[in-house]
């Protein structure tokens, strides 16, 4: 058995509780035909680890992961898309958070030039006239 040779990563789960299994539920697989496929749908709560005397060719212990990693890629699949958006637009914000007041300093800098410059262009078109007011 190739895939207990292997050790898994340390966030993975492992099992530290052997659970019995009762005797009418292995007589029940006993009867069903080699070639049947397995019960695909199993209730997560009713769910065992094999005993160890169970064997699993490589042929079905491949099968067997390649079933259980789209199983975890689906339930990673539901959530990653949501999780990145709103990762993406926590990051998003604080970046325009950080961006407001030198966007404020620019702005005002550039209409304080403007102003300056039409007041400066006003003046100099109308230097011999008397003021509006009248005075």
């Amino acid at each position: 058995m190739a895939s207990t040779l292997r050790t898994p990563p340390r966030f993975v789960p492992t099992l530290t509780t052997v659970l019995d299994l009762p005797a009418e539920p292995l007589a029940a697989e006993a009867a069903t035909p080699a070639s049947a496929p397995p019960a695909l749908a199993v209730d997560p709560a009713e769910a065992v680890a094999l005993p160890p005397a169970e064997q699993r060719s490589d042929a079905e212990i491949v099968r067997l992961e390649e079933q259980l990693l789209h199983r975890v890629l689906q339930r990673v699949d539901l959530s990653l898309e949501e999780r990145l958006s709103d990762t993406v637009s926590a990051a998003v914000q604080q970046q325009l958070d950080a961006m407001v007041p030198r966007l404020r300093e620019e702005i005002e800098a550039v209409l304080r030039a403007l102003v300056i410059e039409a007041m400066a262009a006003e003046l100099s078109e109308n230097t011999g006239s008397t003021p509006a007011s009248g005075a």
